[in-house]
């Protein structure tokens, strides 16, 4: 079934005549993929080839160019803030591992950077989010829910639209749904960075990081090994200088320079985010900012929900 990839996607996109069979087979074929996870750090945490391989897979889900949709769809990084913000807040409500939603923004990245959202379909986003969280599940997850479980604030999906949305999110990455994600390499790079001993408090911390620089980029502007060494770094010692970061990289033979300038880049960005935090906690006086929080939000919206059928 051929595809314009770089059309936008519409109503009439999503309701594109699949048969009954073509769905059936699409979604068996997903089920298939589907496994419980295991961090690759379990068994494999200390091996530099098994890790070497890792970062060889991120070639393989790299969309071929990188376009900062920010700058020119600006109302489109206020859309994306908010499908994340549901991910995490879906993933907190259904007891979803942290890689789980982690992975849901990467779909969510890819196919925005190969399709176009018009403005004016709001709903898209919403859409768009529960699709590429319930694929992650599917993926991830011991057990994924039902469809008809995921709720957004302002709009309710049939399940069959989500089935097509999730089936234009398959197609579009052509399929490529499994991936490392920077939770993947952290006891790696610890034990690089830091030595063998490892503390729980500095792994929550890393993953903070993490955490934090979704919002700020798209997930298909930086590889995971990159995010997860410079979550480490950060987590380390948020003071290094250009030389002191590539004095502790130095061990490790994964990247080149253009690798390491992205760390560092990374690592200044999350430094940053770290900054803004402590001067907003501390009353520094500046406005209030939105964060990207985690915990299922107390706010009720009176608004009554819109059936969506696209």
């Amino acid at each position: 079934m051929n595809r314009d990839f770089n059309t936008s996607f519409s109503s009439s996109n999503l309701l594109c005549q699949e048969t009954q069979q073509e769905q059936e087979a699409c979604f068996s074929e997903t089920a298939k993929e589907s496994h419980h996870y295991k961090s690759p750090c379990s068994d494999n945490e200390g091996d530099d080839e098994y890790i070497q391989n890792l970062v060889q897979r991120e070639t393989t889900t790299d969309v071929g160019f990188q376009i900062n949709l920010f700058t020119t769809k600006t109302w489109l990084k206020s859309a994306r803030f908010d499908g994340i913000q549901w991910i995490f807040n879906t993933r907190e409500t259904f007891g979803f591992q942290v890689h789980t939603a982690y992975l849901s923004v990467t779909y969510f990245d890819r196919f925005i950077a190969t399709r176009s959202v018009d403005e004016g379909k709001m709903w898209a986003i919403p859409l768009l989010s529960i699709a590429c969280l319930s694929l992650a599940a599917k993926m991830e997850e011991p057990k994924a829910p039902f469809l008809s479980e995921f709720h957004t604030k302002d709009y309710q999906f049939e399940n069959k639209v989500i089935q097509r949305m999730e089936l234009m999110v398959l197609t579009t990455l052509e399929w490529k749904m499994s991936s490392a994600t920077p939770f993947c390499y952290l006891h790696y790079f610890i034990r690089k960075f830091h030595g063998e001993f490892e503390t729980k408090g500095l792994i929550c911390k890393a993953i903070e990081f993490i955490i934090a620089i979704i919002k700020e980029m798209s997930l298909v502007d930086c590889r995971p090994s990159i995010i997860a060494a410079a979550a480490v770094l950060a987590a380390l010692n948020g003071g290094l200088t250009r030389k002191a970061m590539e004095d502790k990289i130095g061990c490790i033979s994964l990247w080149g320079s253009l690798q390491s300038e992205h760390i560092f880049s990374c690592y200044n960005m999350m430094v940053a985010i770290e900054m803004r935090k402590y001067v907003s906690d501390g009353g520094g006086g500046g406005g209030i900012k939105r964060k990207l929080t985690f915990n299922h939000s107390s706010d009720q919206n009176s608004l009554s929900k819109k059936i969506c059928r696209p």
